[in-house]
């Protein structure tokens, strides 16, 4: 039997090209930042890291980003499904703006929403008299990553959307079910590798979201301090051991917990018989 022609050169050179080409732009330099950190030894480790300060700013950039990319799973997913199933005036200016959070640099992002929130901004000047603030609060930083982070979740959902067929829905519709349960065992099932590769992508932004979040943040320590500004502020003391450590302890949070969904993310893939785009 022929062998098939190939676009590509063979696996080997493939493989050792992408090998090289992944560590000289990823692999080395990750490395580089866990051999920098390992110079302080493993009791000048857990010194940086038993901080309180840095605890608490560890705890405020995962769990805001955790908070925002549940957010936009939920609101991304109904965006895209306006988006794929209906046709609407300004649809095309909407499909548009979806994309603006990549587009814009994230410090007018940050202003932008800071101009809004404020206790004397545009909205904020309403909610100030009700007790309500967002700016200069965990709430205005959850906010600023709901802004960056929803076109992961739009832009990956969206062609699996376009790709469902709507034959699906109307067997099910057939057979008896309503609408709740064609949408629960029929397009979640579906949709939920997509839901979790968006989640991901938004989730790893938000955690290492910097411009977009250090003018809403207030940057209170104890409060409202996210842990890429502890970097920044210990780079700026020429302090690179510290601020390495504090990267290696985001990175290794961030892998784990990216691992993780990747799993499920290959265990929902074989049990629907779709991959994610």
């Amino acid at each position: 039997m022929s062998q098939r022609s190939r676009v590509l050169p063979g696996f080997g050179l493939s493989l050792g090209f992408s090998l090289v080409y992944l560590s000289l732009l990823v692999l080395i330099p990750l490395s580089a930042v866990f051999i920098k950190s390992s110079g302080i030894g493993w009791d000048g480790f857990l010194e940086i890291i038993r901080s309180e300060r840095i605890l608490k700013s560890l705890q405020l950039s995962f769990s805001t980003a955790l908070v925002a990319a549940l957010i936009n799973v939920i609101f991304g997913l109904l965006l895209a499904w306006c988006l794929v199933r209906y046709h609407f005036p300004g649809k095309r200016i909407i499909d548009a703006l979806v994309d603006l959070p990549f587009a814009l640099p994230t410090a007018v992002a940050g202003i932008a929403l800071t101009s809004l929130y404020a206790p004397t901004g545009w909205i904020g000047q309403y909610l100030a008299p009700l007790g309500i603030q967002i700016a200069y609060t965990p709430v205005g930083i959850t906010l600023a990553l709901i802004f960056i982070g929803i076109p992961f979740v739009v832009r990956t959902v969206q062609p699996v959307l376009s790709d469902l067929e709507t034959e699906l829905e109307e067997a099910a519709s057939a057979l008896g079910a309503n609408r709740l349960q064609t949408v629960i065992h029929i397009i979640l099932p579906i949709l939920f590798p997509a839901l979790l590769t968006g989640f991901a992508l938004a989730f790893a932004r938000g955690v290492g979201e910097y411009g977009s979040v250090i003018f809403i943040a207030g940057n209170q320590p104890f409060k409202t301090e996210i842990a890429p500004l502890m970097i920044i502020s210990r780079l700026e003391e020429y302090d690179y051991a510290g601020a390495t450590t504090i990267a290696v302890v985001m990175l290794v949070i961030s892998f784990a917990i990216l691992f993780f969904i990747n799993l499920i993310q290959a265990w929902a893939s074989r049990r629907t018989g779709r991959t994610v785009q």
